[in-house]
Parts: structure tokens; sequence; C-alpha cells
């Protein structure tokens, strides 16, 4: 069908006004992406390919590729089998995963702070003089503190008195002071947030270690006037503080099982992330006896796992049902199971650190601290995120009709968010889990550029800023274009499996 010419006409108006960003979008999106993909398979590398040399520039075929994890290239230039380091992918894609640790922590804070400021927190005239009487008090206690030498700066008092401040004008303002101060971190410049928080990390003048010198001179003199061995049972309290979550993450697991709610393919990896704790403290634990007595609880309780779940399900379900909810429950316990592995390997050394005078750590210059330091700072900006303001419209969208129903049944808060709050966000989490893959895999390079510069030692340089540093340090693009190339490819796969199965979970 022809057109006429008053179509014609609005046609090329329309493509007119469509130049410009199609022209913006071919240039500087389309144009890159497809002579990045072409650097990936060659040597360019700007040291020999420049305007003052002559070298021509090669097809490389899939060498780049293989460099990522070219070990035998790695054992020829050692000194011996046991000095064949990990290739610089490997080891850099650990500490990008690493950080990812910290993303449950992340989106659970947001959930709690959305659930937290969708309450009604204005409070009466009461309230308002109570919190008056709490703020003076706490304002005086925070000053006796400084006077007799709990710390060697003013950052206490000021602490202290932001606190109070947001104690006080929180309760005369209700949720919106609350909010906005929450979402506040949101709006400043992440360099700067960044230079902030490197200076707080400074081991020498930083208020961060001026705040934990004296705690730490107390604790060390407490524990060198405790025998070691009640000390060291601190240890055997983490051990059983894990094998508690070890056992209630598969006793929940085969409940579900057991309910229809998982099916047995979906169990699998749960099952492995809840073991996994148990099986690597054999290595990291410095008391043999107690990680073989651990091992062999561990093996007790999945010995008995496996014969509650041959029994067979009471109400069958398809073999990959219900992985969101496991992976959640099991996610969360194997964290907590390898804090308490860490716990007990602090207590197990703790007498002889505190012989030798427990001191703060020197944070971002440390190669164990430095991944820990820029965790907790992402911690504190994740808080009031965007995540939260997700949450918050989440929680505005559930009909109040269901908690009424939980009501009239009787239901505990706790039952109430697990039945009705925690169902009815599966979209919202969904959506957060997605993006907060995405960008923990492609993440890291604010941080590591301006904080550490990667180091030390290479212990926060993630994937991200690996490629910058050699395609823009070294000048190495070809192999640059192919970690960048390999990184689209796993966050394309993460992102395939996160909608194969959280996309079921949340229409389930």
């Amino acid at each position: 069908m022809a057109m006429s010419p008053r179509q014609r006409r609005e046609l090329v108006n329309g493509i007119a006004f469509l130049t410009p960003n199609i022209l913006g979008f071919l240039a500087f999106t389309i144009i890159p992406l497809i002579f990045s993909l072409i650097l990936a398979f060659t040597n360019w590398d700007l040291r020999l390919h420049n305007m003052f040399k002559d070298e021509p520039l090669k097809f490389a075929k899939g060498e780049n590729f293989v460099r990522l994890v070219d070990v035998e290239g790695l054992k020829a230039h050692a000194a011996s089998p046991q000095d064949v380091p990990l290739p610089k992918f490997w080891r850099f894609l650990g500490n990008t995963l690493f950080f990812m640790i910290g993303i449950p922590f992340a989106i659970a804070a947001s959930l709690m702070s959305a659930i937290l400021l969708s309450q009604d927190l204005r409070g009466g005239s009461r309230r308002v003089y109570l919190t008056i009487l709490a703020t003076a008090g706490l304002f005086v206690g925070v000053t006796m503190l400084l006077l007799s030498g709990a710390t060697q700066t003013a950052f206490v008092v000021m602490l202290g008195g932001v606190f109070c401040l947001i104690l006080l004008t929180g309760i005369l303002g209700g949720t919106t002071v609350y909010r906005t101060l929450f979402y506040l971190p949101h709006f400043t410049s992440g360099v700067a947030t960044f230079i902030l928080w490197k200076k707080l990390y400074n081991p020498h003048t930083g208020p961060v270690n001026n705040l934990l010198s004296a705690p730490l001179e107390s604790l060390s003199a407490t524990v060198n006037a405790l025998p070691p061995a009640t000390v060291q049972a601190g240890m055997w309290v983490s051990y059983a503080v894990m094998a508690l979550c070890l056992f209630s993450g598969l006793r929940r697991i085969r409940l579900m099982w057991k309910d229809g709610e998982l099916g047995w393919a979906a169990a699998i990896l749960p099952t492995i992330l809840l073991i996994l704790p148990a099986v690597v403290v054999r290595s990291w634990a410095p008391n043999r006896l107690a990680a073989d007595l651990v091992g062999l609880v561990a093996l007790a309780m999945l010995v008995w796992f496996i014969g509650r779940v041959i029994r067979g399900q009471d109400f069958p379900c398809p073999y990959d049902s219900g992985i969101g909810n496991a992976l959640m429950i099991s996610a969360a316990l194997m964290v907590i199971e390898f804090v308490c592995v860490g716990m007990a390997i602090v207590f197990s050394n703790l007498p002889e650190m505190a012989a030798q005078g427990l001191a703060p750590p020197e944070w971002l210059t440390n190669y164990h601290w430095a991944k820990p330091a820029i965790m907790i700072m992402g911690f504190w900006a994740a808080v009031g995120s965007n995540n939260m303001l997700l949450y918050l419209a989440g929680l505005s969208n559930i009909p109040v009709e269901l908690y009424e129903a939980a009501d009239i049944d009787g239901a505990s808060r706790l039952q109430k968010f697990w039945s009705v709050t925690w169902p009815q966000l599966a979209p919202t989490t969904f959506f957060i889990v997605v993006m907060s893959v995405i960008g923990g895999l492609q993440g890291g390079f604010e941080m590591a550029r301006t904080m550490t510069q990667g180091g030390p030692a290479g212990s926060t340089t993630t994937l991200a800023y690996f490629i910058y540093s050699e395609g823009f340090e070294t000048g190495r693009l070809g192999y640059s274009s192919a970690v960048a190339w390999t990184l689209f490819l796993m966050v394309f796969l993460a992102t395939l499996v996160n909608w194969k199965f959280g996309n079921r979970y949340v229409n389930e």
C-alpha cells in the first residue's frame, strides 16, 4: 500500500528528529562494541603499535582468551610446581566474587530499613520529651567517655551529636526526615565519599582506629588476665553455632522437600552451600581436632538429611521447583557459618595475639583487611540506596486485607513477614537481585581506583579495574578487550540463570 504524501512527510520528520539519537547510539555504543570485539582477536598493544613503531597488527585468533586461563604458561616460568600462581584473571575474578558476598547483606539491610521507614515513627508529646532527655543523657555519656580518655579525637562527640540530632528530628518530623537522611548518601558524589572513607580508615590519624584503640587495649588486658583455655572456649561455642545453623538449614530444606515446595534438583545446590563451610574449615582452622570434629558432625547431619530425603515426598513437585526460597535460606546460613568459622579462628589465636598487644587493623594498607574495609563502606552506602526506595514502593502496594487476615489467624510478626510480606515483595526482590549481580560483576572500579589503586598486592583489583589497567595503563588493548567480553559473557549467563529460576519463583 502506497504511502500518502502526508504520511511520507510525517515519516521524514520523525526520522529527522530521531537522527541525533540514532547517530549518538551508533557512534558511542554500537561501533565501539563491534570495534572492541574485533580488538579481542588481535595483538594490539600500544607499546608495539604506535606512531613510533611499524609493528604490523596481527590476527591472534583466540590467544587472548587462552591467556585468561593459561596455567601451563605460568608453569614454564615458575621455579617449582608449588610456586605456580593463579592467572591474574582468576585472582581478580575471585576478588570480584568476594566483594559480591556483601550483596545479600545489603539487600537484607535495604529491606529492613524500608520496613522500618514504612511505619509511622512520629512521636507524641510524651515521646518527644523522653527523646530529648535520652538525647541529653547520651550526649553527657559521650562527653564523659571523651574526658576519661576513651578516645583521642572529637569524632566521638560529633558522632554522638549527629546521632542525637537524627533521633530527635526523626521523632519530631516522622518518616519523612528518616527517609531523607537514609537516602542522603546516595546524592553524594562517589569519589567524594571514597576519599572521605579513605581518611576515616587512615591507620594513624583516622577516627575509626582512634575509636578502636581503647576498646582493643581493654580487651587485650582482659584476655591476658584469663587462662588461655577459657578464651579458646569461644572457639567451641562458634563451632556449635555453626553446627546449629547447618542443622537448621538442612532441616528446613528437608521440610520443603517433604511438603512439595522443593524439587530434587533444586535441593542440590542449597545443600552444597550449607555443607561448604564445614568442608573448607579443615584447611582454615588452626586446631586440627576441632576441624575433624566439625567434619564428623557435618557428615552425620548430611547422612541424617539424605536418609530423611530418600523416604520420598508427601506432595510431588517439579524437579526445579522452589529453588529461590531454598537458595535464599542456604546462602544466608552459609554466610553465618563462615562468620562462625572466622570467629573460631580468632578465638583460637586470641591469647597469642593479646600477648603481643591488640591493635586496630591497617585497613586499606593491609592485604587481608583491604577487602573487608571496602565491603563495610559498600554496606553503608547500600542501606539507603535505590533498593530501599524500591522496597518502600513494594511495601506500599501490599493489600492491607492480607495483614488483616493474618491478624485474624493469630499470626506473629515473623509469620506475617514470611507468609505475606516476603512473597508479595518477590517481584521487587527479583529485580534487585538481578541488578545487584550485574552491578557486582561490573563494579569495583571507582573504589579501587580512588582508595587503593587496586592494592595492596592486587587484593582489591576487580575485573572492571583489571580491564582498565590492562587497556589504559599497560596498553594491551587486545587482551583488555578479551577480558571485557569475557566479563560480558559472565554477566549474560548470570542474568539468564536468574531469569530462568528467579522469574519462575516470582511467578509461583
